[in-house]
């Protein structure tokens, strides 16, 4: 695989998409919506030799990823990428307009907690000082100041305690042979699964409902059982997480908001 930063020059954006030549493969177009950072006329083409079609992706850090398959050519995409200009533009202009959280936090702030909105209050006046999400608890070297760095080591500790245990938890349950479970700094995925039985979860999951946290340990653990997103994978997940729906809906409404 190889990447590499498209020329200045960018393709117009009022051309249409046109349908790919007879000789191309299918083309698949993947939205990752969250707050655009990045000039827009950047364009990563990345060659992949797993991948059968070309892709367009949006980061959220706004920099388009164009992947080109084994049998695809750097020409091609280049093509696709200019037929798809107004997509990309559209997709750029929901992910401004999404919302997301404050970039400094201080007392009063409202962050997501557990899946609720909730104000950080002062807990404590210490020493040490602490303050309070519902009924948690974190100790922060003052009040003033941007609180985030420290609050988000704190929901970091947490996560690295209680996701692990909810996932040995669901793992007895669905008697699934997990080997190691990590918790992780992902930012463009909530968990992955190895053929080894390693799970990977990203940390903000503390941040969402409980039962759409156990969703994606759910789905990870299926992933035992097929690693894949086959009919019978989803029928697996439907079977020990029947509100599988539900939760992918909550996270792709609320992922910007938590940074992915």
């Amino acid at each position: 695989m190889f990447g590499f930063v498209a020329a200045p020059e960018t393709p117009r954006e009022d051309v249409a998409p046109a349908a790919p030549p007879v000789t191309a493969p299918p083309l698949t177009l993947v939205s990752e919506e969250t707050e655009v950072a990045a000039p827009p006329q950047i364009v990563v083409y990345e060659r992949n030799l797993r991948a059968k079609h070309y892709r367009l992706t949006l980061r959220k850090d706004g920099i388009a990823v164009a992947t080109i398959p084994a049998r695809g050519s750097e020409r091609a995409a280049r093509k696709f990428v200019a037929e798809h200009t107004d997509w990309l533009k559209r997709v750029r202009e929901r992910q401004r307009k999404r919302p997301r959280q404050a970039e400094v936090w201080s007392v009063g702030t409202e962050l997501l907690w557990r899946g609720e909105m909730l104000p950080i209050r002062r807990a404590a006046e210490g020493p040490p000082a602490q303050v309070s999400l519902g009924a948690d608890l974190f100790r922060v070297p003052r009040f003033e100041g941007n609180l985030r760095p420290t609050l988000e080591a704190g929901f970091l500790r947490k996560a690295k305690i209680e996701l692990p245990a909810r996932t040995w938890e669901l793992a007895a349950v669905t008697r699934m042979d997990v080997k190691r479970v990590a918790v992780r700094n992902q930012r463009s995925r909530w968990g992955s699964c190895t053929e080894g039985g390693v799970i990977s979860l990203n940390w903000r999951l503390i941040l969402t409902p409980p039962w759409v946290s156990d969703y994606v340990i759910y789905h990870e653990l299926m992933h035992l059982r097929e690693m894949n997103h086959s009919k019978r994978f989803w029928a697996a997940v439907a079977e020990v997480c029947p509100r599988w729906e539900e939760a992918e809906v909550w996270l792709k409404k609320h992922g910007s908001f938590l940074g992915l």
